[in-house]
């Protein structure tokens, strides 16, 4: 590991106007629709990430940080997103891109949130 480390790079990160909810099907492979954000298969079953209802009843909901793009070869960029959440002690969920990272928040913990990242030196445009 070397000696001189670069600390993550400042991001812009705009926070969506979207609010997320995210599902656990055991027995899926696929979901049955296709209202679906973002799917991760796994051993323990498949996660669907949906954007939420605007009438607010399906569940807890997310608040979404999208970064701007970036190589696959630029490292730090999701640390320096999630470092300052969990320092914060704020849960996380990500979806990534071929080109950045979708970072979600509980939605009640959206200002917090975005304190915690402006805090970090990211800019954070769209706060509620």
């Amino acid at each position: 590991m070397p000696a001189d480390l670069t600390p993550p790079p400042a991001q812009r990160l705009q926070l969506l106007t979207a609010r997320f909810v995210l599902e656990h099907q055991p027995a899926a492979t696929f979901p049955e629709d296709d209202e679906w954000v973002a799917l991760v298969r796994a051993p323990e079953g498949l996660t669907v990430l949906r954007e939420a209802s605007p009438f607010g009843r399906d569940g807890e909901r997310w608040a979404g940080f999208y970064g701007d793009p970036h190589g696959l070869d630029v490292t730090g960029m999701l640390a320096a997103v999630v470092g300052p959440l969990a320092g914060a002690q704020i849960p996380v969920f990500v979806a990534s891109t071929f080109h950045a990272d979708l970072v979600l928040v509980p939605e009640t913990a959206v200002e917090d949130a975005t304190a915690a990242l402006r805090d970090a030196g990211h800019r954070v445009t769209g706060a509620a």
